[in-house]
């Protein structure tokens, strides 16, 4: 069958550069190209790569494009190596210092405990906009959206002529109450735009509508940082794009775990700051619910960090805010934990310690295996020296692995100092790592009241189905999934995943101990809720004549507290649904299992803060069916010597090469199976078997796990 479409997901990494692209004639193909500086050459290198798997020339391929989905960290490498733009905060009198002050905690948001208290993180974090660059217009609205102090034309001149003297590419507005009334930000944004046009300029009541000036400016703030930045990428990016033959829209992956159009990620960058992640979480929701697995564990391990996402009872757990790089983003998104943890992770030896990671070799110079120039030695240079990841598997474009060069480098770097054999320094590398990646695992499962030998772990990224076994073996959990497109699966996301937009509206309302909401406050929450809805649609064109979905939620806390949950409105994407009466029931049930039995305070009352709307609207494609019988490929290829467990006692392996291993076939461990991108390590006492969808299910032999709480032992003494 000739091919007539073809549809292409993509993902930046820090590393790596991940290209999935799938045909009408049930072809695909997986492409991994080291990631460029400049980002977009490395894409178009990848796509190069898609065009000749398929045998196409680049122009044949973007020519029979039917959807192109992209994910990237443009914005979240700006914000975290503060490479945004000059920005300015303009803002109501008397609020000068509300970034500054922040929660009183903001040097310290989004740290670890064991961050907290080193001594080094104290004050190393300036406010996302120094005091300097915010300005003060005399106004005011009241929080029933009453003007009590007009905005006089002078007062607005004198900031416009302020920002003149500031040379600042970018500017926030964020006067107080304007959820309840935005027309002086409204006033505000009009009078810069006239006066200087070719600044970036963002109102808080769209980018955070929410209670709280705190999180709406430092939201505002962030979007205007990563406003140019964001337009500069995307206008190159879609241009080129455009000039090679692309004709169908550009669409970019979300935090929230949905695509959206490039001109909102354009006016709104801080809803993109996690869309590699969040891709995968939802990627592997797909996979998960296709296996009839209800509780999964999503991983990805990449060159750079650890990605951890959870889905319960069949939803993908989100959260309200973010915190990165200590700025606090009022979001809705995917809930991902991260650390800096990968396969590009440097390892050294400080004060007589192993050390490996945050520090990333990245994709320049490179692992020590690359023969790029990189000295120090890596997680990747560890698993070559081990035999766990077979040569010239790990990425597209020719990239050989040198064994000799990983080696050289542990030796010179870890071993020699330490005093310890090539092999013992290799497999301490991998226990530190695994160890640290387990600590993950327990942080979002056992401390949150989850067992997590309930769970499936999807093993994606470069490096997910290598160290999977490891991290089940550590945590009991008795089976992981790798799909076949695994080391790809937030591209795999970006190409099927739907549209998804949100809106959120304020509306604050209270209730006694144990009392339901009255009628009044029904109806406004009813009626905010038809708001919100009509905000979030408002941001797909497509909805209006396509299909369309929703799901609505409510902000419910104790009274007094600080921190609101979501909690939903019905169980799933469907019609518009009214609020219900059982909603603070409902809030009570999810309190306790996020915090324990008996962490519930019926006296306190309930607070009702704010209503949010999710927007889904399908689009063509969506999850890719199992019926790639036409390109299955499974078949023995020779042997190696494997590093397990002991580092001593090495083991023969066969080692197998795939790309979508055939239906029932199954795989008795100790193994490697090869496939493009990625090495799929079946211990010793495991079993692996494909499903209809080119998956590998492996389950661990239940004797050889570790106790569910116990801690990897330290590699060295």
């Amino acid at each position: 069958m000739a091919t007539t479409w073809i549809d292409v997901g993509t993902d930046v990494g820090g590393t790596f550069t991940d290209l999935w692209v799938r045909a009408s004639d049930d072809r695909q193909a997986v492409v991994k190209v080291p990631t460029t500086p400049d980002i977009v050459s490395g894409l178009f290198e990848g796509l190069g790569g898609c065009a000749g798997a398929l045998g196409l020339s680049l122009e044949e391929l973007l020519g029979r494009v039917r959807r192109f989905g992209h994910g990237t960290t443009v914005g979240l490498n700006a914000l975290l190596t503060g490479a945004g733009a000059s920005v300015a905060l303009v803002t109501t009198s008397g609020f000068r210092d509300t970034i500054e002050i922040g929660r009183l905690k903001r040097q310290v948001t989004g740290l670890t405990e064991m961050e907290i208290t080193d001594v080094t993180n104290r004050g190393r974090r300036p406010p996302i906009v120094g005091r300097e660059r915010v300005l003060e217009v005399v106004e005011r609205v009241d929080r029933d959206g009453v003007v009590v102090v007009p905005l006089e034309e002078r007062a607005m001149e004198q900031v416009v002529d302020a920002l003149a003297g500031l040379d600042v590419d970018a500017v926030a507005v964020c006067t107080l109450w304007s959820v309840a009334n935005p027309v002086h930000e409204r006033m505000l944004a009009e009078a810069i735009a006239e006066r200087r046009p070719g600044l970036f300029v963002c109102m808080s009541h769209e980018v955070a509508r929410t209670v709280g000036e705190y999180a709406r400016a430092s939201t505002t703030v962030a979007n205007a940082l990563l406003g140019p930045v964001m337009g500069r990428y995307m206008e190159a990016l879609e241009g080129r794009l455009r000039g090679a033959g692309l004709g169908a829209p550009l669409h970019v992956m979300t935090s929230l775990g949905g695509m959206a159009g490039s001109e909102l990620v354009t006016r709104e960058p801080v809803a993109a700051l996690l869309s590699g992640p969040a891709a995968c979480v939802m990627a592997s929701h797909q996979v998960g619910r296709r296996a009839g697995r209800r509780q999964l564990l999503s991983i990805d391990v990449g060159g750079t960090s650890f990605d951890v996402g959870m889905v319960v009872d069949d939803a993908a757990l989100t959260r309200r805010e973010l915190s990165i790089g200590g700025v606090d983003i009022h979001r809705p998104s995917v809930d991902v934990a991260t650390i800096g943890a990968g396969g590009g992770s440097v390892a050294r030896v400080r004060d007589g310690v192993l050390v490996v990671g945050p520090e990333s070799a990245g994709a320049v110079p490179g692992p020590a295996c690359y023969g790029r120039g990189g000295q120090q030695p890596t997680v990747t240079d560890a698993d070559l020296v081990l035999g766990t990841l077979v040569t010239g598997q790990l990425a597209s474009g020719g990239l050989a692995l040198s064994r000799e060069l990983a080696a050289q480098a542990i030796e010179r770097e870890v071993a020699g100092p330490l005093g310890m054999s090539l092999m013992d320094a290799a497999w301490g590398i991998r226990k530190v790592l695994d160890s640290n990646m387990a600590g993950v695992l327990r942080r979002v499962t056992i401390e949150r009241g989850h067992d997590p030998r309930q769970f499936l772990l999807l093993a994606n990224g470069g490096m997910g189905p290598t160290h999977a076994w490891a991290l089940c073996a550590d945590l009991g959990i008795p089976q992981f999934l790798v799909a076949p497109t695994a080391t790809v699966q937030s591209a795999v996301g970006a190409g099927t995943l739907d549209l998804r937009a949100s809106a959120e509206r304020t509306c604050y309302a209270r209730s006694g101990p144990g009392a339901p909401l009255d009628d009044h406050a029904q109806a406004r929450l009813d009626a905010e809720l038809s708001a919100a809805l009509e905000a979030a649609l408002a941001k797909l064109p497509a909805a209006r004549t396509a299909a369309w979905s929703c799901r609505c939620f409510v902000a419910v806390r104790y009274r007094g507290q600080a921190h609101a949950l979501d909690v939903a409105i019905g169980s799933g994407f469907g019609p518009p649904r009214p609020c219900d009466r059982e909603l603070l029931a409902r809030f009570e049930d999810e309190y306790e299992v996020l915090f324990g039995a008996g962490s519930q305070f019926k006296r306190a009352g309930f607070e009702v803060l704010s209503v949010r709307a999710d927007v889904l609207v399908r689009l063509k494609g969506g999850v890719p069916s199992g019926a790639l019988t036409a390109h299955r490929h499974l078949e023995e290829v020779g042997e190696r010597t494997v590093v397990f467990d002991d580092p001593s006692r090495p083991l023969e392996c066969p080692v197998w090469s795939a790309t979508v291993p055939p239906p029932g076939r199954v795989l008795e461990g100790p193994c490697l199976v090869a496939y493009p991108g990625q090495t799929l390590v079946v211990p010793p006492g495991a079993v692996g078997a494909a499903d209809d969808d080119g998956n590998v299910l492996v389950t661990l032999d239940a004797t050889a796990g570790a106790s569910l709480v116990g801690t990897a032992e330290s590699a060295v003494a």
